[in-house]
């Protein structure tokens, strides 16, 4: 009887770790991607959301939504482990006004 509770609980712990190394996964896929789409944006958005598919491939995910507004870019990836395949978002663009002119030395807010 022991054997057999230890060996559904050593089941819900794999299940567990797949799950969160999908979760894992396809967060930071997105994240990659998100930020590849924003860099490449000046060249359009569809130039955008080709290299966000191609950062995501990279990264074992596949890309399910992006678009591209003005600087920003927002892009969901689906990584698939296992039986999951968690959807995460991902916003990048650049900083804030106030954080920019820190950063360049022309004063604004710290």
């Amino acid at each position: 009887m022991l054997a057999c509770a230890l060996c559904a609980l050593f089941g819900v712990l794999l299940a567990l770790g797949q799950a969160v190394a999908a979760r894992h996964r396809a967060g930071a896929a997105a994240d990659l991607a998100a930020l590849a789409a924003a860099d490449t944006a000046p060249y359009g958005g569809a130039a955008a959301c080709r290299r966000a598919e191609r950062v995501a491939a990279a990264q074992g995910a596949r890309l399910a939504a992006c678009a591209v507004q003005g600087p920003v870019a927002e892009v969901t990836a689906v990584a698939r482990v296992g039986p999951y395949a968690p959807h995460v978002r991902a916003r990048a663009g650049p900083g804030a006004p106030a954080v920019l002119a820190a950063s360049s030395g022309t004063g604004g807010a710290p």
